[in-house]
């Protein structure tokens, strides 16, 4: 398959909308106020990013989960390589959650970690996935490599809705945006149209980012198949 053109289509299109949601963050947003009316941190804007990035590391690893289920149904390989090439990309934007909510939880609660339950378990699932690329590099046989890791992935995908739900599941210093959760606590959203709409391009910015990340991954890897072909040609 040739990835070339979608490959610039997608890159310019990400460009777009990564300039346009730097800038909504920057320059469109008003001031954040508490429900007293006391001006917040302007730290809070992270939250326009951190967001965004926490939900394509989520979509990254159940792209992952899929692929892997797939893998083991079918045993075509390119099931595999898009396993593995998401894995890779869902890894750097869990760091990025973890790196950006530290920055965050230094502002809101003076120190850069706290254990409580969403920080741990968003570590918790950097460290499967990590775990995961591992295990993947520590085989060398094909077939092996792709059924281990396969089983390993569709098990460790657990670590993903425990990330998602643990601030509905268990008390959490984190903020609760949306939602309720079991213990009675409820999410206060974002108010206003210009809130929402900056969220709403953040998200489409990083979705389209993900997805022409993916599209560049999937295109060297096939080209790489494609030189050890012509090697063992």
């Amino acid at each position: 398959m040739n990835y070339g053109k979608y490959e610039r289509v997608t890159s310019l299109l990400s460009g777009i909308l990564m300039t346009a949601a730097v800038y909504s963050v920057f320059f469109v947003l008003p001031v954040m106020k508490d429900d007293s009316g006391n001006a917040l941190d302007t730290s809070f804007n992270i939250f326009y990013f951190h967001l965004p990035i926490a939900i394509i590391s989520y979509i990254a690893f159940t792209v992952v989960f899929i692929a892997n289920v797939q893998y083991l149904r079918t045993r075509e390989i390119s099931w595999d390589i898009l396993a593995r090439s998401s894995a890779e990309i869902g890894l750097i934007f869990a760091f990025l959650v973890l790196a950006s909510g530290s920055v965050w939880a230094k502002h809101i609660w003076g120190w850069y970690w706290v254990w409580e339950p969403r920080l741990t378990t968003s570590l918790v699932l950097f460290l499967v996935y990590a775990v995961y690329l591992l295990l993947r590099n520590s085989i060398d046989a094909v077939e092996s490599r792709a059924r281990l890791s396969s089983v390993f992935g569709i098990v460790g995908f657990v670590s993903v809705p425990l990330s998602f739900f643990s601030i509905r599941l268990w008390r959490s210093a984190h903020p609760l945006m949306f939602g309720d959760s079991l213990y009675g606590q409820s999410g206060g959203g974002l108010e206003g149209t210009t809130l929402q709409t900056v969220l709403l391009i953040n998200v489409a910015a990083f979705i389209s980012l993900y997805i022409a990340l993916l599209i560049y991954k999937l295109g060297n890897e096939y080209l790489l198949e494609n030189i050890e072909e012509l090697k063992n040609f």
